[in-house]
Order: structure tokens, then sequence, then C-alpha cells
């Protein structure tokens, strides 16, 4: 059966600076473990390993060395061993909307309730035109964050 041979897109020629930042960075205390990974990745890369051999060595997939020496040929040492930014998602609720809120919940509550419920707080917030709409998840996780307990005189925003 004929041998295949893979021949790298990207192939990793570190100079002797970036091969004793890498070092450094290796035996440094507190680097990310994802740092570290990254710059054994390049240096064993640099050293003529395979992608199957470094893979075994440090316990990662292929498709994470090659990723990791594309970012170094295509954007350098800086960009292949740092996070790139995450976008993440919108806050649901901006810091002048979060204050409305915390003030709703250690405010008094509405005629005929002993204390606010999560719905009515939500509800509210919607009432007043503080936001467009709001469930009421978004409201506990925001109260939780903020460790208010609406109305609990031991801890919280809130105390009476």
């Amino acid at each position: 059966m004929p041998q295949t041979i893979i021949i790298a897109k990207y192939v990793v020629e570190l100079s002797d600076a970036e091969k004793s930042e890498l070092r450094r960075l290796t035996t440094m205390g507190k680097v990310s473990a994802r740092k570290i990974k990254r710059a054994n990745i390049l240096l064993a890369s640099d050293g003529g390993q395979s992608d199957k051999a470094i893979s075994a060595l440090l316990h990662t997939s292929i498709a994470t060395i090659e990723r990791t020496r594309k970012r170094y040929v295509e954007d350098g040492l800086d960009a292949a061993l740092n996070e790139q930014p995450r976008p993440g998602r919108r806050l649901k609720l901006d810091g002048k909307q979060e204050a409305h809120l915390m003030a709703l919940a250690c405010s008094a509550p509405p005629t005929g309730r002993q204390s606010w419920t999560m719905q009515l707080l939500a509800e509210r917030l919607v009432a007043l035109q503080v936001v467009e709409s709001v469930c009421d998840e978004t409201v506990r996780l925001r109260l939780k964050k903020a460790n208010s307990s609406r109305g609990n005189a031991s801890s919280g925003a809130c105390r009476r």
C-alpha cells in the first residue's frame, strides 16, 4: 500500500528569542494551563515532531495543534498563545436597569402582598417602562448576583 505524505501547511519556525520566551513561560508559576499547552505545542512543532506525536505527548487534539500553528504563522506568537475575546451574550439588564430593580425589590410590596415575587418584579419593571421585556428568571439571577434577599434582615441589599 502506498504511503501518504502529509505536508504541513503551517510550518512553525521559532527564533531563539521566541524559544527562550516559550521555555520561560512553561516553567513560570502563574500562567494558564491553556497558554502553557500552546507554548509546548509551538516548541514541539518547531522541533519537527508530527501532529500525532505532539497530540500523544501533550494529551490534546490534533485540531488544537493545527489551530495553534495556524495562529502562530498568520498572526504571530502573541496571538498563538493568548485567548481571543469571546463575544458572549449581551446583558439583559444594564447597570441603570439593575439599579431600578434593586430599588424596586427594596421597596414595599404591592397592596395585598407580603413580599415581592420574581414575576411581580419583572412585570413592574415592564409596567414602569424600565425594560421592554424581562423574565422572572433574569430578575432572580440579577438579585442573586447582587446578594439581595427581598427583605431578609440577615443579608442582602434590603435591610429593614
